[in-house]
Formats: C-alpha cells, sequence, structure tokens
C-alpha cells in the first residue's frame, strides 16, 4: 500500500491541476476579489464531483492509509510493544515507569556505563544514549519529549559532539511530523512481521497452538561493560577511532557547538542549573587530536556562563577502564558515581 500512496497522490494532483484550468478566475470589482459566480459555482461543483467518481477507489485508498497510519502512531508499538526494538531513550522511560520529567544527567554510551543510578544519592535519571550527541539534547528540549527538573548534567567524552557520528536512527525526534510512522520505521516492522508470519505458520501450518502468537521480547536494558579487554583489542579500538576521527578538527564538530550555546540559554531562561562533566578516556592511549581545541572552545563557554566542569577526562587509573571510553561496570562506575555525587553535594552546599 506504502508503494501505490504516491501514484495516488501524483495523479490526485494531476486531477486538481485539470480542474484549476477549467476555473473561471476571481473578479476584480475594485475594491477587491468578488465572489465566486454562480456559473462557476455549478461548473466547478459539476467537475469537483466527476472528480471524486473517477477516483473514488484511489481516494478511499488514501483515506485508508491516512486513518490505518495515524491509528499506528496513535498505539505507537515503537514504544509500547515489546515485539518492536527499543532505541535509549525510550529504554530511560520505561525503566522510570513513563515519567518524563526530573533532574537528569545525560551523555551517550559513556554516562551508561559510568553512572549508576540506582546506587546514586543525587536523584538523577540516567539518560545515556547510544551515539547521544548535544544535538540530540537540544532536540528532546525543543520537542518537550522530556522535561528537565532541579538540575541538568552533562556528560560529554570524545565522542559526544562530533556531528557526523553516526547515532540510532529511531530515536523520536528524527521523524517529521509529515512522515508516515509505517515508513520511518519500516525495517523494525519488517523485522517484527517476518516473525510475526513465521510463528503464524508454526501455529496453523504445524498445528502448534502455543507457537500462535508467541514472540521472542525485544531487548528493554540498556548496554552495560564488565571486565576489560586485552591490550590488543584495546590498540585495535583505539586504531579504529584515529581512522575514523583523529583527522577531524572545529568544523566536524561545530553543530554541537551551536547546540551547547543553545543549551546554556535555555537552562538560563527556565533557571535550571548546568552542570558538565568531562567523561573519563583511558589514559593508556593518546587523546584524539582535536580533544584540546574542543575541549578548550567548550571550557570557554562554559566558563563564560558560569556553567561548573567536573574534569575526569584523564583522571582515571586505567584499571578501571572496560575499553577506551567506557568504565568497567564493576571497578570504575561506582568510583565515578560517587565523585559525581561528591560533586554536586559540594556544588548544592556551596549555593546556601
Amino acid at each position: 500500500m506504502a508503494c501505490l500512496v504516491p501514484r495516488a497522490v501524483s495523479r490526485l494532483a494531476a486531477e486538481i491541476a485539470i480542474i484549476q484550468r477549467r476555473s473561471i478566475p476571481y473578479r476584480n470589482n475594485g475594491y477587491g476579489l468578488t465572489g465566486l459566480p454562480h456559473s462557476f459555482t455549478k461548473c466547478g461543483l459539476s467537475h469537483m464531483i466527476a472528480f471524486i467518481r473517477k477516483n473514488s477507489f484511489v481516494l478511499l485508498l488514501l483515506a485508508a492509509f491516512v486513518l490505518s497510519d495515524a491509528l499506528i502512531s496513535w498505539w505507537d508499538p515503537m514504544a509500547s510493544s515489546r515485539r518492536f526494538y527499543k532505541n535509549d531513550f525510550t529504554k530511560t522511560l520505561y525503566h522510570h515507569d513513563w515519567v518524563n520529567h526530573g533532574p537528569v544527567f545525560y551523555g551517550n554510551s559513556a554516562v551508561t556505563g559510568a553512572y549508576i543510578e540506582s546506587e546514586s544519592k543525587s536523584g538523577l535519571v540516567e539518560m545515556g544514549l547510544s551515539y547521544g550527541k548535544l544535538t540530540d539534547l537540544k532536540a528532546i528540549l525543543e520537542r518537550q519529549l522530556y522535561h528537565v527538573e532541579d538540575q541538568l548534567v552533562i556528560g560529554i567524552d570524545v565522542h559526544t559532539m562530533i556531528d557526523s557520528l553516526e547515532t540510532d536512527p529511531t530515536y523520536q525526534w528524527f521523524k517529521p511530523w509529515y512522515q508516515p510512522y509505517v515508513y520511518a520505521y519500516r525495517d523494525y516492522f519488517r523485522d517484527s512481521g517476518t516473525e510475526f508470519v513465521r510463528q503464524l505458520y508454526k501455529g496453523t501450518v504445524e498445528l502448534n497452538r502455543s507457537e500462535l502468537f508467541a514472540y521472542q521480547p525485544r531487548w528493554i536494558d540498556k548496554q552495560l561493560y564488565f571486565g576489560r579487554l586485552s591490550d590488543e583489542e584495546l590498540r585495535t579500538k583505539w586504531n579504529d577511532y584515529e581512522r575514523r576521527f583523529g583527522w577531524m578538527s572545529r568544523h566536524d564538530y561545530k553543530d554541537n557547538l551551536q547546540a551547547l550555546d543553545w543549551i546554556i540559554d535555555y537552562c538560563k531562561e527556565n533557571r535550571l542549573p548546568l552542570r558538565v562533566v568531562w567523561m573519563p578516556w583511558n589514559p593508556d592511549y593518546p587523546l584524539p587530536a582535536y580533544m584540546h581545541g574542543l575541549q578548550e572552545e567548550v571550557n570557554a563557554r562554559l566558563n563564560a556562563a558560569g556553567v561548573p566542569v567536573l574534569d575526569a577526562l584523564l583522571t582515571y587509573d586505567p584499571k578501571y577502564f572496560h575499553d577506551l571510553v567506557h568504565l568497567s561496570r564493576q571497578e570504575g562506575a561506582p568510583v565515578f558515581t560517587k565523585e559525581v555525587d561528591a560533586w554536586l553535594d559540594s556544588l548544592a552546599n556551596s549555593s546556601k
């Protein structure tokens, strides 16, 4: 059906254009445009009735598609059904009973791995998003998908501000309002639909009723990082980072710098305390060349706005890391969580 809709729309547009060419234009009486003459109204009405009759099937098809897509959008299976893949923003809401407001620790997977919400005393909602960037946070705040309250803590690591870094295309803010829901998430509908047909076959053809509507619930937890990669694996990962990002410069994070400026202004306007943490990097390996300039530019903006900064970029021992940017859940994350709690507590006490 989805492939027929563009053809139907094109056909309708052509028919409407024909009607418009046959129409009698408005007349100007010197004071503005007059109403339609009776002959035009009668002619236009007859053309419209003929148009509807001629294209009734196409119009019904288009109406059915729009209505079904509206109903699917209202159901929102990407968020509500375990048959479908869940992105990290949806997982954040899911694990907080769909509450979309509160204090937040935002960042990418480095925040997910390093900050243990259940052991923290700061009360921050862990909103680490896979490949999350500041442009994503700006979109969340602009679209009011989450209402940050009390304070906003942002974790920035070596990848958080790279404009070209590929991210999760299913994040809610990437879908244009006019794009059909089924089309936007077509790959995931195909995956779940294939599973449904397979189970339907088992239930009907193989006469196994228990398999008829069975499905494998999609993973609902975020990725955590346990143990430590070998030196060879770490070297391979560093070489990959160097190949992909080592050559970058200011031009490659300009959009996220603009997003940072917007977030700073947003926090000022809404009287929302903003704090920034430079997330840990494994000191056994050289930082990407662009990080020195990036950190200088970001810190200059934060200092000018009076935003407190915790610089943990190179302060953690290599034994605390799983890889280059993710702390080990057993060793590094508890230490980081306590440090952030103590820092936020000192800021709260100093403001009293």
